[in-house]
């Protein structure tokens, strides 16, 4: 199986992007205290991703989207969102963007988002449906995809 590359690399790029941007188009345009609410958004996403990372390792199951599960985890987060590490990470891209104050680098959570629903949440659902088939199509009914 050739090697896909997975969702941290894309988060890392995002980032590097969000903050070049913020150095291209430097004008602050979210002023204190304000941009306080960003370390809010950062805690919330890396407690979210930390959180979830945890679940997977209990359960001995992958994290990894083009890998087959062992385990439907449906506890915890996955009460609320079906992809909270994704959902954690669109938090900390945005955190990052309020707290730098900058309007323009707001648009990188927002193209996180779009690559993520393009690149892995499709291949990653069909991949559950195909594994866990009945449960988690009941599952998909009760929980949306992000919030």
């Amino acid at each position: 199986m050739k090697t896909r590359l997975q969702p941290p690399p894309y988060f890392l790029a995002s980032l590097v992007v969000l903050i070049g941007l913020h150095f291209a188009f430097p004008p602050r345009l979210i002023v204190s205290p304000y941009r306080y609410l960003g370390a809010i958004l950062i805690v919330f996403g890396v407690f979210l991703n930390l959180w979830t990372d945890s679940l997977f390792k209990k359960h001995k199951t992958t994290v990894k989207p083009y890998e087959t599960p062992t385990f439907l985890e449906v506890s915890g987060p996955f009460r609320i969102s079906r992809h909270p590490m994704y959902l954690g990470m669109v938090s900390i891209l945005l955190g990052i963007a309020v707290a730098l104050g900058s309007l323009v680098p707001m648009i990188v959570p927002i193209l996180f988002v779009i690559v993520t629903e393009v690149m892995f949440i499709p291949f990653e659902e069909e991949n559950l449906e195909r594994t866990f088939k009945e449960a988690y199509l009941d599952y998909k009914k009760k929980v949306r995809r992000w919030v």
